[in-house]
């Protein structure tokens, strides 16, 4: 069980002084110290030829199994297989390298093999097709198609099958060099229909719990942040009851932009400060900024009191005191929800994945970022994404609760 100490539930909470650059240093002793004792044991190293042979063969031996499972009338073909597999692992190797068999190394590879956690089914099923019909009939954008979200299969599936909107396009006017999404210096004008259209949208779901994003737009005056409102007060006539969450950009560090979003009516304003404090300039574009992330996010709670949430990305190149650093800074500023979730490359363009972490080390930081830091919700998982319908389930239960509301009302 983690460390918890009445100290650093009081008084040695992670804080900032006068907007000092970090806050002091002891609270992050203490707090990297009770993160250290109750990390889990590091995985074992990969790398080596044995590791990456084993590795190989244990998802050979899963295509064997699948085929069978498809096919009980190819067990003698397996069969062999697997006997030659296992007696060509046994033979020693020349040079050092994987055998011809094997192919080449796990690391020599350009796009690695994915870990099996990371596994996912391609989206498919009735729902989903009625969804993606109804985003091109409305001329909607998701952000679930363009920044190619691993959990759209689940999402967009079932009988509380769910969407993020973008909005104001599909075409950011920045670049950073994680995200999927096309850009453009001067994206077209945004669809003065949007609003309604995705109201008319997310009213048929019959969902309590929707999430707006959009693309960032520095080429408009508010950064887009009066159309945001127009749709967020449009969702609010049509089902009064819907809870709302805008992830919204920066609005270029415009805090009246942030405030009038804040005040629109929203439920839950969320933006992302994407990765730790000294990765910022590699991971995102020269016009977004640590600081300026968590001044939006404090902008926000003081404009209108409402819950806020930020999110970053693992598997960049960051240290746990980085993280913690992170969960810090955000708490400071006034955060209640924190999500974490494995950074995946999109194209060979883009960042290249440092580390895939474990689901373990994963749960680690759910509980650390709960007990230790002190946010009233946190979801940390490999597939876990800012706007993700397994966390909203459990937000939109969390704000009924709050205001004496059963959940779904």
């Amino acid at each position: 069980m983690l460390a918890r100490h009445a100290s650093a539930r009081m008084g040695t909470r992670c804080r900032q002084a006068n907007g000092a650059a970090a806050p002091a240093a002891a609270p992050r002793r203490a707090r990297r110290a009770a993160a250290a004792r109750a990390a889990p044991p590091p995985p074992r190293a990969a790398g080596t030829d044995e590791d990456l042979a084993t590795a190989q063969a244990d998802a050979f031996e899963e295509l064997v199994r699948m085929a069978l499972e498809k096919d009980p009338s190819l067990a003698p073909l397996a069969e062999q297989h697997l006997k030659a597999k296992a007696e060509q692992q046994q033979q020693p190797r020349v040079g050092g390298g994987a055998s011809t068999m094997l192919g080449p190394p796990l690391n020599a590879l350009p796009n690695s093999s994915k870990p099996p956690w990371l596994r996912q089914r391609a989206p498919q099923g009735e729902r989903y097709g009625e969804l993606f019909t109804q985003m091109r009939e409305l001329k909607l954008a998701t952000v679930c198609e363009e920044a190619q979200c691993p959990n759209i299969g689940e999402c967009w599936n079932g009988s509380m099958a769910t969407a993020t909107i973008m909005l104001l396009g599909d075409t950011c006017t920045r670049g950073c060099r994680f995200c999927a999404v096309k850009t453009a210096r001067a994206p077209p004008p945004p669809d003065p229909l949007e609003p309604a259209n995705t109201a008319a949208a997310i009213a048929s779901w019959g969902v309590g719990y929707v999430v707006l994003t959009s693309v960032d737009r520095d080429d408009l005056p508010d950064g887009g942040a009066a159309h945001y409102a127009e749709t967020v007060r449009a969702l609010k006539a049509a089902r009064p009851s819907l809870l709302v969450e805008c992830l919204t950009p920066d609005f270029a560090g415009d805090m009246a932009a942030v405030a009038s979003l804040a005040r629109s009516g929203l439920d839950v304003f969320a933006h992302n400060i994407e990765t730790v404090e000294r990765l910022q300039r590699r991971v995102r574009d020269a016009r977004a900024g640590y600081r300026q992330s968590l001044e939006v996010l404090r902008g926000a709670k003081a404009a209108a009191g409402v819950y806020t949430k930020t999110s970053i990305m693992l598997g960049l190149g960051e240290t746990d005191d980085e993280v913690i650093d992170a969960m810090c800074d955000a708490r400071d500023a006034g955060v209640d929800i924190f999500t974490l979730g494995q950074y995946l490359q999109p194209t060979a363009t883009h960042l290249p994945v440092t580390d895939f972490v474990t689901p373990e080390k994963f749960e680690h930081w759910r509980r650390f970022g709960m007990e230790e830091i002190g946010f009233r919700y946190v979801a940390s998982g490999p597939m876990v994404r800012s706007s993700y319908k397994a966390g909203e389930v459990f937000v939109e239960s969390m704000i009924q609760s709050d205001r004496g509301q059963p959940a779904g009302h």
